[in-house]
């Protein structure tokens, strides 16, 4: 941070700073854990000589607290989990159904997002042609939000009653969620423009009458991995070409990171059908109403609070079981 010019490349310094954010929290979690080390020595002492004092069940709730905290910084330790996050969520079959269970998920993420503190973007949009969406796009920024939210990458089951259905029965639908962590710009992520077919189209949806009169959408296929982005939610081809961009890169870097970790590798190989048998949480509305991860156990019986943004325990128990795998590996 003393070089030369460090200050006056924001771009270049960014990454940095947030590292020495992030070692700054824990350094002073550690202090103050330090510090209470003494203090519950000297309450140990009056306790054990018969003292009683409503001030000790204070420090106690607090000492709690504060390794809460840190057991949590630990938790979300891994590479890029200090990111910001981008989300792309994909309905399975089932038309209509889907389209809006998609919908429903893009709304539970936005509001828990809204509810942690951190802003959310839209990046991109294809609305169905009935309700719901085809697919979706954006990014959730704050701090370690790639870490809360990689446990998301999944397909989710949502069993209810169908209000597209006449007859009132019951449906089963599916969608995809996949989470990307953001990168720099000065990532070591090398894109060629050969590599990159790059299309132009009318944008579509929300935008007023200038979505169909130009064509601002922008359509980006990676021809070496075949990953295809897209970004319309910008007037500007420009602003759609770098956020399309953007995205693009986040796949790539996330890609290398599957393949420097073994277990991550596993998962994304795994090419999971947004069918039965595959998904990773179930939202059930009926006949009862429950929440639960496949993965974990977690179950939540307020199906409804869960799909307004309570994402909290489910993520928690993701990334308690996560850490409690990486300590059993060493």
């Amino acid at each position: 941070m003393g070089a030369p010019g460090f200050w006056d490349d924001p771009v270049g310094s960014s990454p940095i700073l947030r590292e020495r954010r992030g070692i700054e929290r824990r350094l002073d979690v550690l202090q103050r854990l330090r510090s209470d080390g003494e203090e519950l020595e000297t309450w140990r002492e009056l306790l054990t000589e018969g003292e009683t004092d409503p001030e000790a069940n204070v420090f106690l709730e607090r000492l709690g607290g504060e390794l809460k905290e840190l057991e949590l910084k630990l938790k979300l330790s891994g590479a890029g989990d200090e990111k910001n996050a981008l989300v792309a969520i994909h309905p399975g079959a089932g038309g209509t159904e889907s389209q809006d269970w998609a919908e429903m998920l893009l709304r539970m993420y936005l509001r828990w997002a809204e509810a942690k503190g951190f802003t959310a973007d839209l990046l991109d949009r294809l609305d169905g042609e009935e309700a719901g969406i085809k697919s979706v796009t954006f990014s959730v920024n704050g701090e370690y939000a790639y870490g809360y939210l990689n446990g998301e990458n999944g397909v989710h089951r949502l069993v209810r009653i169908s209000p597209y259905d006449a007859a009132s029965r019951r449906h089963t639908s599916f969608a995809s969620v996949y989470v990307y962590p953001e990168v720099e710009d000065d990532a070591p992520i090398e894109v060629e423009d050969k590599d990159l077919r790059i299309d132009t189209y009318r944008a579509s949806g929300a935008g007023g009458q200038h979505v169909n009169k130009t064509e601002s959408a922008v359509r980006i296929t990676h021809l070496p991995t075949k990953i295809v982005v897209s970004c319309q939610n910008e007037r500007s081809q420009i602003k759609n070409r770098a956020t399309a961009m953007k995205i693009l890169r986040a796949r790539l870097y996330d890609l290398e990171l599957k393949k420097r970790a073994e277990e991550q590798a596993k998962r994304e190989g795994e090419k999971l059908d947004i069918a039965w048998g595959s998904q990773i949480r179930s939202y059930v509305l009926h006949p009862y109403r429950m929440v639960k991860d496949h993965r974990t156990g977690q179950e939540v019986g307020d199906a409804q609070r869960v799909l307004d943004g309570a994402l909290d325990p489910f993520i928690e128990a993701w990334l308690e079981g996560k850490m409690a795998e990486s300590a059993a590996t060493g």
